[in-house]
């Protein structure tokens, strides 16, 4: 199947991304995993606080998560998270939250073949993306080192289809976060705002059909509905194309 069963297995566990990560040269922050109590002490030596307790599974949109400022907080914020196996992860002070959507494909001769979208940044709100413009400020050296690192890890994984991959970016340049190997909410501007949209690109790799052409149509600006449609959708700035996914409408959720 495609994507593949080793990039689902390792974008659903916290700890194995971040070591799949830092494996082929991505930067990641000190992290420890603590699957009980027993792991506590050796955790809170390795990392330094404060720092980021996650669910190492199902944790997304903020949701798994409790910030640790002092070593008391460890044990009240495992309970609180349910006593699951979790991650730790040092707090990182970032200037921005950026992503990289790319496509991997296999062509017709066998050949690996890979394709980025434009980075985006991305602005969150209560944990949930809320806003991503396209392409991104950043410095060409950085782009080259995200990509060179997705690309490897994507090799790493023999994955089919989208990937994305999430990052902070702080004073000494990109900290990798967290991947999807799917299409991602960060993705969506690419409907209109790409040649190709990574729908269209991730159908077409799972199908082993030729890639389309990733190049951005110019700059985009996507907004995140959450919880609520505008009504009337006239409300909405003139020539905003508006994308609903039928979902129901609720507080926190992504429409």
């Amino acid at each position: 199947g495609r994507p593949g069963p080793r990039s689902l297995q390792v974008g659903q566990d916290r700890v194995q991304e971040k070591q799949v990560f830092a494996q082929h040269g991505l930067r990641v922050q000190p992290f420890a995993p603590v699957d009980g109590p027993r792991d506590f002490a050796a955790a809170l030596q390795a990392v330094p606080l404060p720092a980021m307790l996650k669910t190492r599974r199902m944790g997304y949109d903020g949701r798994g998560q409790a910030r640790v400022n002092a070593p008391a907080d460890l044990a009240s914020s495992f309970e609180w998270l349910g006593g699951v196996p979790c991650i730790l992860e040092q707090f990182v002070d970032f200037t921005q939250e950026e992503s990289l959507v790319a496509v991997r494909a296999v062509d017709a001769q066998g050949r690996a073949v890979i394709r980025f979208w434009s980075p985006c940044a991305n602005r969150h709100h209560q944990g949930i993306l809320d806003l991503t413009v396209a392409p991104a400020r950043v410095a060409p050296a950085v782009v080259e080192q995200a990509t060179a690192g997705v690309r490897r890890v994507g090799e790493a994984l023999g994955h089919e289809g989208v990937l994305c991959v999430e990052f902070f970016l702080d004073g000494q340049g990109l900290v990798a976060n967290e991947m999807a190997p799917r299409v991602h909410n960060s993705g969506h501007w690419t409907i209109e705002g790409a040649a190709t949209s990574q729908f269209e690109n991730h159908m077409r790799a799972v199908a082993r059909m030729p890639l389309g052409s990733t190049d951005v149509l110019g700059a985009s600006v996507m907004r995140n509905l959450i919880g609520q449609v505008p009504i009337p959708n006239a409300s909405l700035p003139a020539g905003t194309p508006l994308h609903l996914y039928g979902k129901q409408p609720r507080p926190g959720r992504q429409l």
